[in-house]
């Protein structure tokens, strides 16, 4: 199944969440057919949160464990939710660190960390939570690579909002004992960039370059009749421009706008085309599937310049931190 995509920053749960004296108070009946128990003591409307995607729900969870336990500390891709870092799917645990433990341990679905590592805490949207640079030097760690690629990228790329750069993210990684995960660590700050403009450029490249193709340029700007146009990849060999489309950037929402922006873009992949440049496009579900987005990139033109490296392609699969991943391999969800 196909992971999808985050919202960014979740300051407030996506959907109220209410305590059984809330409900009282307001007349809300609190039966199993009208509310979902999120956490002891804290539910939702049960329709509105089948319909949230699973990263909202996600969102909702973390949430309502903050709201039983204001003063714990998120860690993780919990603390994810608040600094805005990508996410995909719904992760099966909340993740918090105690600093005061000598072990980490489990206690149902939260999971509680320690570490003889230096830890740094933020107040961040009234959430408290390891600090961005903590928190994305961990999930850095322990993702798998495609995941942690788009996190480092979104923390040190301007256009995403990222704050960080390489080197605070590298010294930070030295300066811990903690063995977890150094070698992709390594893989990361070979590869992350900044100059990637969304997550779905991030798991992309990854893809790209474990497929076998050569290494695409980001953001290359093309000047012809007059306009100016700016390019996800462009693959230099066959001057191929290559496209990860999100469809949020069309503004789907508002039909005019969208309308407006899709006869932009027909405009612009026309003059490109124009000018030589064969195209490839592929949404992120094709760059998780990998097989779409081969094809796109052959149909395109662009060519393998080595073997794929199946043992990157086969981590696009392996997720045991996800909910749906832990359901499908274990047949049911962990506590």
């Amino acid at each position: 199944m196909p992971l999808l995509l985050s919202d960014r920053a979740v300051p407030v749960s996506p959907l109220p969440l209410f305590t059984p004296a809330e409900c009282r108070m307001l007349g809300i009946p609190l039966s199993p057919r009208t509310m979902h128990r999120v956490r002891s003591g804290v539910y939702v409307d049960r329709k509105a949160y089948a319909k949230l995607p699973p990263w909202s729900k996600y969102a909702v969870r973390v949430h309502a464990f903050a709201l039983k336990h204001p003063d714990a500390i998120l860690a993780f891709e919990s603390a994810a939710v608040p600094h805005g870092l990508p996410r995909f799917g719904e992760t099966r645990d909340i993740h918090v660190f105690d600093p005061e433990r000598s072990r980490s341990r489990r206690f149902g679905d939260v999971v509680v960390h320690t570490s003889t590592d230096v830890r740094e805490f933020d107040h961040v949207h009234g959430l408290l939570a390891t600090s961005i640079l903590d928190t994305v030097v961990d999930l850095g760690r322990v993702l798998s690579p495609a995941r942690s690629l788009a996190v480092f990228d979104a923390s040190i790329s301007g256009v995403q909002g990222g704050p960080l750069s390489v080197d605070e993210l590298h010294e930070r990684a030295d300066d811990q004992e903690n063995a977890r995960g150094r070698a992709l660590l390594r893989w990361l700050f070979s590869h992350a960039d900044g100059a990637a403009e969304s997550p779905s450029e991030s798991v992309s490249r990854a893809v790209i370059e474990w497929s076998g193709f050569e290494t695409p340029v980001l953001q290359k700007e093309f000047r012809y009749e007059g306009e100016l146009d700016r390019t996800d990849f462009y693959f230099p060999s066959t001057g191929t421009i290559g496209e990860a489309d999100g469809w949020q950037k069309y503004k789907l929402d508002d039909p005019e706008e969208a309308a407006q922006r899709l006869a932009d873009e027909k405009r612009r992949e026309d003059r490109l085309r124009r000018h030589g440049h064969p195209f490839a496009r592929w949404e992120l579900t094709s760059a998780w599937q990998v097989t779409p987005l081969v094809k796109a990139l052959l149909a395109g033109r662009v060519k393998r310049i080595s073997h794929p490296q199946q043992s990157m392609l086969a981590s696009l699969r392996h997720n045991p931190r996800d909910a749906q991943w832990s359901r499908n391999h274990n047949g049911h969800q962990k506590p």
